[in-house]
């Protein structure tokens, strides 16, 4: 199973997309092969932090603590 990612454009009155050569070659596909597609969006996660913190109390966090705390749950340090 493969997974990447890819943008969708304007093909006709439809939305398609191509898949990247290197998913192609390792998965051996061909013109003409039927693929299943799961379609997940990308979150943003910064902005459904933030967007949720909108009208709360102000938050008494430095910048710098702040960002420590981000690259903690980021990178599991």
């Amino acid at each position: 199973m493969e997974t990447a990612k890819v943008k969708l454009r304007k093909w006709g009155n439809s939305l398609g997309t191509t898949i990247p050569k290197e998913v192609i070659d390792r998965e051996s596909l061909k013109e003409g092969d039927t693929v299943e597609l799961t379609i997940t969006r990308q979150k943003n996660v910064l902005k459904e932090l933030f967007g949720a913190l909108k009208g709360k109390e102000k938050i008494k966090i430095s910048t710098e603590e702040l960002m420590r705390e981000i690259d903690r749950e980021l990178y599991n340090d």
